[in-house]
């Protein structure tokens, strides 16, 4: 028992050891036991070493002292704990030193000196590391082959990658899929299906996350769908990791209905899970029902993080749900959450569209750091609620702090102007996006102008600047063009107007309305009849209108014409009371317009 004692020691001292001059007595004891050439003791060196990354020198002094018979597994091992560790240029540092001493990497040195090199992108030292495998005759092993493509991947260097690659005598499911993970990783998401479609090795799990993230980027809800068969077939089902990929893929190709199903078939779920369906919702313009899978998810005990409070936010702004926004705020200050950009973004923008524009400028005010998304949030909101000076004063104060415009911010200053009837500073920030900030006016640019000028009873000019556009107009601009020939009294219309509208493709309704309610008020029958017609012809429907609003923390929708609502009695009689109120006082809608 004695004979084993002082290794137990060393153990022990080990278990305490915090800081090198603790350190340098158990070498000391090392070297005088002759220890220093045990693997389990080295290995526990291994381990200190790698907990201080600014200790390379010393680490590699004390391999200097092994006897060099020893195997190069402690050496690949220490540069394996650095490349593992929070400072990964460590590992490069401590190889190059082991090299310069005499170690001889070998083919399970390099996949770790990889790993490393990808944690920080160091492209130019890949190459060069890529170059002493080619020297060294490593460039046939499958395992070093398949993590140097997986670093060029990771680094975006697709050429190299392929050119990596096509080289390969052998491949296996790894290296198509770290081509494939490369190509994804760089946007080039046409590329990775194409990639797949040759595969002529059997894929894995990893293969097909890749293959469903390209295709949620491209909507290419055909693959997607057959990919959802290959896994089931190959029993991959009960993978988390595969089941919110597809999650993700049919959020991203906007089959919300079977990312639902889907997601109420997991046998489990993270917050990877309730992300995908939660922002999904919102961003397919389904905000109620978004906040109704957050509250399911509060139910279920996981708590959210920051991107799902974000979504959340962005669903209380277009819903108007002030309450729920407002306990978003508070969950972030009690869970004492860090208001980030993104997050305080958002506070401005639900604040701004919930009416509270006040509280939407302490935030933006309160906040640390903005970006251009913030300030637009905070100058939409300006010109949401017809403070177009104001709008106007802090997009100066926007340049002057240093933050450039972008094609969102001239739409939202545009609006303002429009709102707030500032034609002459319209008229000016438009011709300033091009000549000032290289910035080309789209399609909503111009129809924002079209629509200040119309507002302003300006038609002349307004269809103008239509005849100026690079693209043809679309119904939002005609549509602006009619309001103001209702507002002028005109029911003449030019045939440059009349050939526009027929000319027009989408499928809106409102712009056929709209004219179809001009001819009535003038009672023009036949031309209302010819609208109509022109409708079916097109197939367009008139799309019914809808309401919401926020009682006790919950949002209401109300479509036009529907009766499922649990108090539609009571709402009906409350109705009827406000419209006999209104007749009372002498006010009659016109019962020819349609509604």
């Amino acid at each position: 028992m004695g004979l084993f004692s002082p290794k137990w020691t060393l153990l022990d001292l080990f278990q305490s050891c915090d800081n090198l001059r603790s350190f340098k007595q158990i070498h000391a004891h090392l070297i005088v036991s002759s220890m220093i050439r045990d693997e389990f003791i080295v290995s526990k060196v291994v381990e200190f070493f790698g907990k201080y990354s600014d200790l390379v020198d010393y680490a590699c002094g004390f391999f200097n002292q092994i006897d060099c018979c020893m195997s190069s597994f402690p050496y690949n091992t220490l540069i394996s704990v650095y490349a593992g560790s929070n400072a990964p240029a460590a590992a490069i540092l401590a190889y190059k030193r082991l090299v310069s001493d005499g170690f001889l990497p070998d083919a399970y040195t390099f996949p770790v000196l990889f790993k490393s090199l990808a944690k920080f992108l160091g492209i130019t030292e890949g190459r060069q590391v890529h170059g002493v495998i080619a020297k060294m005759g490593f460039s046939r092993e499958l395992y070093v082959h398949n993590s140097l493509l997986h670093f060029y991947g990771v680094c975006g260097e697709c050429s190299d990658a392929c050119r990596v690659f096509d080289e390969m005598l052998v491949r296996d499911v790894v290296s198509w899929t770290g081509l494939m993970s490369g190509f994804v990783r760089a946007g080039l998401f046409n590329q990775a299906v194409n990639l797949f479609l040759k595969m002529d090795v059997e894929p894995n799990k990893a293969t097909f996350v890749s293959l469903l993230v390209a295709c949620g980027r491209l909507g290419n809800l055909g693959i997607g769908k057959v990919v959802h068969g290959l896994i089931f077939k190959r029993a991959f089902g009960a993978s988390l990791v595969l089941g919110n990929a597809l999650l993700d893929m049919y959020v991203k190709c906007e089959c919300l209905g079977e990312a639902k199903q889907l997601f109420h078939e997991l046998p489990e779920r993270d917050i990877v899970s309730w992300t995908s369906v939660i922002s999904g919702l919102v961003q397919c313009k389904r905000p109620k029902e978004s906040l109704e899978i957050f509250n399911a998810m509060l139910i279920s005990g996981v708590e959210p993080d920051r991107i799902i409070l974000t979504s959340v936010l962005s669903a209380c702004a277009s819903l108007g749900a002030l309450d729920c926004g407002r306990w978003v705020q508070e969950y972030i200050d009690h869970k004492g959450i860090k208001c980030d950009t993104h997050i305080g973004t958002s506070m401005v923008d639900m604040y701004a569209k919930c009416g509270c524009i006040e509280t939407a400028l302490l935030t933006f005010n309160g906040m640390p750091r903005r970006n251009i998304f913030t300030w637009n949030a905070l100058l939409g909101g300006l010109a949401m609620h017809g403070l177009g000076h104001e709008a106007l004063r802090h997009f100066d104060l926007m340049v002057r702090m240093g933050t450039m415009p972008n094609e969102v911010t001239f739409l939202v200053i545009l609006t303002a102007c429009c709102h707030s009837g500032l034609v002459d500073e319209g008229c000016r920030f438009f011709y300033q996006m091009e000549r000032c900030y290289s910035l080309s006016p789209r399609l909503e640019h111009y129809g924002c102008m079209v629509d200040l000028l119309c507002r302003a009873e300006l038609l002349d000019e307004a269809l103008e600047l239509i005849g100026t556009m690079p693209m043809p107009p679309d119904v939002l601009i005609w549509g602006a063009i009619l309001s103001a020939c209702k507002a002028k009294g005109y029911v003449e219309f030019s045939p440059e107007i009349l050939d526009g509208l027929v000319k027009l493709e989408a499928q809106d309704s409102g712009v056929y309305v709209l004219l179809s309610n001009i001819y009535a008020s003038n009672e023009r029958w036949n031309d209302v009849k010819q609208v109509r017609r022109l409708m079916n012809d097109k197939g367009i429907r008139k799309v019914p209108g809808s309401s919401v609003i926020e009682l006790n923390g919950k949002a209401h929708e109300f479509i036009v014409g529907a009766t499922s609502h649990s108090q539609n009695e009571d709402i009906h009689v409350l109705l009827n009371i406000l419209a006999n109120q209104v007749c009372l006082e002498g006010n009659f809608s016109d019962p020819f317009l349609i509604t």
